[in-house]
């Protein structure tokens, strides 16, 4: 038997940092049927792993599923393998390059192992849609495609304005939204959660379940937030991110960056604080009663606490002090020996302080990167042996090179 909470008490957490419920109504007589039978709703989330490196962005509906599962129920993590080799063409203005099914089969593992920081192992159901969706014959196909016109398809806004720029939309792009739909057809999902960006992907769900006779399943979209620039969204690609697998100096150097203007959404859409801590932040936020110093310090305190723990949080913050207030260097960092001359870009690249030669030129060119504390101007410096010294690179790498 399972102790499921009061239906109220459940809607209170499931609605916290949603967008949108869809429809509610629905949701809130999923939950009293599952209480009366006690019986847990399949809630379903599809990810997509042609990307697999996860932030806290990808947090905040995942925190949501999450949450289902401490309310009890089964949270359906959905590995979008075979669909991600479609691509889906979400927010894009060309057509995605497609994937390999080896690539994401080795993307879908590195998220899995990215998303356990999260996820619960109890109530969770890990599935691959490669299963199903590799198992169609074309007259499958034909009869999925058949669910759905071009005009519905082109209410998407994203499909609607390259149609409209006369951009090309390949017919293999329409089988995307079709495709994730059938997923929640074959899981017979009772809940569907995602960004506020898959809504159409999602309704399509719906629709199809109510051709194949199914209680279709309810919506529940969240915010897509925004990176630490406070203009993009949050991205691997525009270097904004703080991502779930970052040390915890950098989540908190890197929540300490973001615009005054994020604060309140970090705290309500990335962390666990409750109703009414969150409510009172808000409060000091518009009456500009906190500094808003104070209150991202907390947020980073909270991020840190959350994806290690409250210690941690304390080390991190000390840790940051004595590097950006008494400007002082940690007593602990990596080293790194040479025997012999080596270019200083590719000593930044072997100890991972830089992607690439080129983000090295970059971050030397854009005075990012010290010896000794003296700014390096030269890109093609030469580190010779002999000497002991402390490399800096942006704000919070440092590695001691030794002879």
């Amino acid at each position: 038997m399972r102790n499921f909470a009061p239906v109220k008490e459940q809607l209170d957490l499931i609605v916290r940092g949603a967008d949108e419920v869809i429809p509610i109504e629905e949701l809130d007589k999923k939950l009293t049927k599952s209480l009366e039978s006690n019986t847990p709703l399949q809630v379903k989330f599809g990810c997509d792993p042609s990307r697999p490196d996860l932030h806290i962005g990808h947090g905040v509906v995942l925190r949501k599923l999450r949450h289902f599962q401490d309310l009890g129920h089964v949270a359906v993590l959905l590995i979008g393998d075979f669909t991600a080799m479609i691509g889906d063409p979400t927010g894009r203005n060309k057509t995605r390059p497609q994937i390999t099914l080896a690539e994401t089969k080795e993307n879908a593992q590195s998220y899995i192992d990215q998303a356990s920081a999260i996820l619960a192992k109890e109530n969770l159901t890990i599935v691959y849609n490669s299963d199903w969706l590799g198992d169609m014959n074309f007259s499958d196909v034909i009869s999925l495609s058949s669910k759905y016109t071009v005009a519905r398809m082109l209410e998407r806004d994203d499909f609607t304005k390259r149609y409209q720029d006369g951009v090309p939309i390949s017919v293999h792009e329409f089988l995307y939204p079709l495709a994730q739909g059938f997923d929640s057809v074959h899981l017979k999902s009772d809940v569907e959660l995602g960004g506020t960006d898959q809504k159409f992907n999602l309704l399509v769900g719906r629709d199809l379940q109510k051709e194949a006779g199914q209680s279709p399943q309810v919506i529940i979209t969240t915010p897509i937030l925004e990176g630490t620039d406070g203009v993009e969204k949050m991205s691997k690609s525009y270097d904004n991110y703080i991502g779930l697998t970052d040390s915890p100096s950098e989540i908190y150097g890197k929540t300490l960056s973001i615009p005054d203007s994020l604060i309140g959404r970090y705290f309500e859409f990335a962390t666990e604080i409750s109703n009414e801590k969150l409510a009172g932040i808000k409060d000091d936020l518009e009456n500009g009663t906190s500094n808003p110093r104070d209150l991202k310090r907390e947020l980073a305190r909270e991020l840190v606490t959350l994806y290690h723990d409250s210690e941690t949080a304390l080390a991190s913050e000390k840790e940051f002090d004595a590097l950006f207030i008494q400007k002082d260097e940690p007593d602990d960092m990596p080293e790194y020996s040479i025997a012999e001359s080596e270019k200083l870009i590719a000593i930044m690249v072997k100890n991972g302080m830089v992607a690439s030669n080129g983000e090295g030129k970059r971050m030397i060119s854009q005075g990012g990167v010290r010896l000794n504390k003296e700014k390096v101007d030269d890109i093609r410096c030469m580190i010779e042996p002999g000497e002991n010294m402390v490399l800096k690179v942006g704000k919070r790498k440092f590695l001691r090179i030794v002879k």
